[in-house]
């Protein structure tokens, strides 16, 4: 697979601002954002990177801000991820549209007032356009392969409009994410909601994993998401189509 350039996202993303916050991603708080006349809320203004005001001018919002309690980390903003490459570099918020913030919103309200101790931990929200051709430049397949892995960028995906989001349910007593059967990111059946029967039979996943994964299901359904049949982690606020219609592609 071809290595991204980071000179290269330096220059497609505009992020030329220092990192003001370690890459640990989990625990990036609204509360402490929400805080109005804090002194270090000016700084955090100063040294926001440009594709996150970018991402703000085009109406997103930062899920932190609107999601008490709710936990982010950013598998793009580190090499933990199906292409090993970090591709948002100073990114370390989800950004959403409002509405599917709103949505989110409820999930974690109902996900908490069921289980106190656990919390949706988002792995990804909003993919620029930008990112998303780099990812499908990166990829070492075939342009007839490449749409199994990413969305082809001259389209867009549900992530490019900003109404998708990758996530799971984090244990706050132990600070670990629940055991899903399988990582982010992972490509195979074991992964697969549609094919959840088919692994517990052929015992490569079992009956608690899929319990977390309905705790999972439960709630983002409740709160008006659709999952998908080939990655238990990607939830959807529309259709494409709606999306098209109601919203622009995130540049």
């Amino acid at each position: 697979m071809k290595k991204l350039s980071y000179l290269l996202l330096g220059l497609i993303l505009g992020c030329s601002a220092p990192k003001t916050e370690e890459k640990t991603g989990v625990g990036t708080q609204a509360d402490s954002l929400q805080n109005e006349g804090d002194p270090s809320q000016d700084s955090l203004d100063q040294s926001m990177p440009a594709l996150e005001e970018k991402l703000l001018e085009q109406g997103l919002v930062d899920v932190t801000q609107v999601i008490p309690g709710i936990q982010v980390e950013l598998k793009y903003s580190t090499e933990d991820n199906f292409f090993q490459q970090d591709v948002y570099g100073d990114l370390l918020r989800c950004y959403l549209q409002s509405v599917a913030a709103e949505m989110l919103a409820k999930a974690q309200k109902a996900l908490q007032e069921e289980y106190p101790n656990l919390s949706l931990l988002v792995y990804d929200g909003v993919r620029p356009i930008s990112v998303q051709q780099i990812l499908w430049d990166g990829l070492d397949k075939p342009d007839s392969l490449k749409t199994l892995y990413v969305s082809d960028p001259k389209i867009g995906g549900l992530h490019n409009f900003g109404v998708a989001v990758d996530l799971t349910v984090m244990d706050l007593k132990t600070g670990k994410p629940l055991d899903m059967g399988t990582p982010f990111d992972y490509f195979g059946y074991p992964a697969y909601p549609d094919r959840e029967l088919q692994m517990l039979a052929e015992k490569k996943i079992t009956k608690a994993q899929v319990a977390n994964r309905e705790i999972l299901r439960k709630v983002m359904k409740g709160a008006g998401f659709t999952g998908i049949g080939s990655e238990w982690w990607h939830f959807n606020a529309f259709s494409r189509k709606e999306a098209g219609e109601k919203f622009p592609l995130i540049q």
